[in-house]
Formats: structure tokens, C-alpha cells, sequence
């Protein structure tokens, strides 16, 4: 019984899915980065409502608390592309 030819064609054509971008790993300083802005963020707004609002700047008044959510913020966004 003769094999049929386009099955042989089909095995040798094959090539793997090239691998997206979004699947390499992170480089070794991102998990440090965003773990630190978490931190920041959070001793920023504790450390505005513990001094009764006179730091970390208090040229700033109540935007302290905008920098703490902002440094939070955007080390909870860096954890959302952590692989």
C-alpha cells in the first residue's frame, strides 16, 4: 500500500509557533523594583497621617497622599506584568 504524500510534506513542514514576546521572563531587577514602590508607597502614606500632615513634604499639603497612591499604584501595575 503506497504512504500518502502529503502527510509526509505536512511532518517535514511543521515549524514550532514563534514565542510571543510577552513570554520571556522579566529581568532580575523588575521584582525588586515594584516591591519597593509598594513599600514606598505605603510608608509615604503612613508616615503623611502619622506626623499629623507635616511630612514627607509638607509644601505639598494633602497631594502626599496623591505621591503614596501614585509610587502604590504603579508598583501594583509592574506586579500585574511579573512573570
Amino acid at each position: 500500500m503506497p504512504e500518502s504524500k502529503g502527510r509526509d510534506k505536512k511532518a517535514a513542514a511543521y515549524t514550532p509557533p514563534p514565542k510571543s514576546r510577552s513570554a520571556e521572563p522579566n529581568p532580575t531587577w523588575w521584582a525588586p523594583a515594584f516591591v519597593t514602590l509598594l513599600i514606598v508607597g505605603l510608608l509615604w502614606i503612613v508616615v503623611y497621617y502619622v506626623t499629623e500632615y507635616r511630612y514627607p513634604v509638607s509644601a505639598l499639603g494633602p497631594w502626599n497622599l496623591g505621591v503614596g497612591f501614585a509610587l502604590l499604584m504603579a508598583g501594583f501595575i509592574m506586579t500585574m506584568r511579573w512573570r
